[in-house]
């Protein structure tokens, strides 16, 4: 028996700048690609995206004054394990995170979903270690 979700696709590389880009903005580019909605073939229940590196994450941008008062939360499952970090220090600690949180809940939350995750490369810098991969240049 054939099935249509186990069929592999040609998935293409796309490199993406980030310096100077909205996070949010960007971010839903960068899902739709993963999605794969670009393309013709595109089915909600079929795994058809491409992969994305995203390089310069460390330039990112947000509107307002969201420096200061954006909170990214996290809990370790103890009774007052509960920690907060704010956007100013986690894009100087890991800014991979705050474009990697952005584009998960922009994602589908299930299993095709966490594969279309693992498609995307985030890079703090310009160098990437993709550079066998013949990749398409979106300039956003």
């Amino acid at each position: 028996m054939n099935n249509i979700l186990k069929n592999n696709f040609h998935h293409q590389w796309y490199l993406i700048n980030a310096k100077k880009k909205i996070l949010g903005r960007l971010s839903s580019i960068i899902a739709y690609y993963l999605m794969g909605k670009h393309k013709i073939l595109y089915k909600p229940y079929i795994d058809i995206g491409d992969y994305v590196i995203v390089i310069n994450a460390e330039q990112i941008k947000i509107t307002g004054k969201k420096n200061k008062s954006k909170f990214y939360f996290s809990h370790s499952g103890y009774a007052g394990g509960l920690k907060k970090i704010s956007f100013e220090q986690l894009i100087k600690k890991n800014p991979q995170k705050i474009i990697q949180h952005s584009i998960k809940g922009m994602l589908p939350k299930n299993k095709i979903g966490m594969l279309m995750l693992k498609r995307l490369k985030i890079y703090k810098g310009k160098i990437h270690k993709h550079i066998a991969q013949k990749k398409y240049i979106l300039n956003i």
